[in-house]
């Protein structure tokens, strides 16, 4: 529906339409996109959310301020959940998001100005967190600035639904009709009428055969007048009822165009349980690599100078902590990554779990079944 035709529908005969009906009307064309969209959102951002961002120096793992902001607490209003479920719903809905640093804590910025160069860092003005617009300028290396690679994702899933939805409200309309009550009345409705007759006529019409027709009366009594005849015209009669599932398809395909578009599996966004495991590892793959990437690579540039991040002080965002596997079904894989070098405490890391402060948690060990080449042409037990 177009914005004049809405306006137009506050005028009906010449009477003014509340803004209730008028917004009830909107919102019943356009919540099944919104309710996929705001499904697709909250997935990767859940998912994300799990996920452990891992600080090192010097090619260890190291925890400080870094760790603490970026996994505990980013600023004194939000813990790291909250904040990264507004970052991926502004990178979503507004195709970047803008993350100011100060104090070794994490804003995110609820609206800014940028003007940007080919050859000068871009600068950042205006920049509003809540209700306090800063007036310092920012250029490119003081900010974190996240950009969504399909810029324009949003609105080619509106220009969709713009004739998808009208498909929806149009088989909306078909079912009620083909499932409506419908009734030919037979009489003489021509012949001359006292006062009194037309009252008798006008009620059965305008109450009683409304109230007949009203799902919510528990029960309701009909008095048919004299020289009139009800006959059931309705599809049902003859076996044509029409169900919903022509909607439910049309629905559906909405539900699959925002799954497409996100690149999220679709039985994960319908709540469909079936290979859990394999479209779990789909959404990693596809949904959420892509953007852990994007934010690891520019906090990584614009947090460490490039000679730390040579030394291998940076940052890395973990994604295998999103999946959640049961110790038993790893039994053999755990055996294997011991078997092969792993030691105790490495493995606790993989798993998620803290690490122990005993000697023997870090020493390697190894089968004998893997040996170098130089000890396989000695031969003997090694």
């Amino acid at each position: 529906m177009s914005l004049w035709g809405w306006v137009k529908r506050f005028f009906k005969n010449g009477q003014l339409e509340s803004l209730k009906d008028c917004y009830y009307e909107l919102s019943a064309e356009y919540y099944y996109k919104k309710l996929a969209v705001e499904t697709c959102v909250n997935l990767i951002a859940n998912a994300l959310s799990r996920c452990e961002i891992k600080t090192f120096k010097e090619g260890k793992a190291h925890r400080g301020n870094m760790y603490y902001a970026l996994n505990v607490q980013p600023n004194q209003n939000q813990n790291a959940t909250a904040f990264f479920h507004k970052a991926i719903r502004k990178l979503i809905y507004d195709g970047d998001c803008l993350i100011i640093m100060q104090n070794n804590n994490f804003y995110i910025a609820d609206s800014f100005n940028v003007e940007e160069f080919a050859f000068y860092e871009n600068k950042y003005s205006g920049i509003q967190i809540g209700d306090l617009t800063m007036d310092k300028t920012f250029v490119e290396s003081e900010v974190i600035r996240l950009k969504l690679t399909d810029t324009k994702i949003l609105s080619v899933i509106n220009d969709l639904y713009e004739s998808h939805g009208r498909m929806i409200e149009a088989a909306k309309s078909y079912y009620k009709l083909k499932n409506n009550k419908r009734v030919l009345v037979k009489g003489d409705f021509l012949r001359p009428q006292d006062d009194k007759t037309q009252e008798a006529i006008d009620d059965m019409f305008e109450t009683q055969l409304k109230n007949w027709f009203d799902p919510d009366k528990k029960s309701v009594a009909f008095q048919l007048q004299e020289g009139f005849e009800l006959e059931d015209m309705s599809d049902a009669k003859v076996g044509l009822t029409i169900d919903s599932r022509d909607i439910s398809n049309l629905i559906d395909d909405i539900f699959n165009y925002v799954a497409m578009a996100f690149h999220v599996p679709r039985g994960l966004l319908k709540g469909d349980l079936a290979d859990i495991d394999k479209q779990t590892d789909n959404l990693i793959m596809f949904a959420i690599n892509p953007p852990a990437e994007m934010m690891e690579d520019e906090i990584n540039r614009k947090a460490y100078s490039k000679e730390e991040y040579l030394n291998r002080t940076y940052l890395k965002i973990d994604t295998s902590k999103i999946k959640v596997s049961d110790i038993t079904e790893l039994a053999t894989a755990l055996d294997k990554m011991f078997a092969i070098g792993f030691t105790l405490n490495e493995i606790f890391e993989e798993m998620g779990r803290e690490t122990v402060d005993d000697p023997i948690a870090n020493i390697r060990h190894i089968t004998k079944n893997y040996q170098t080449v130089e000890q396989a042409l000695k031969g003997g037990e090694t």
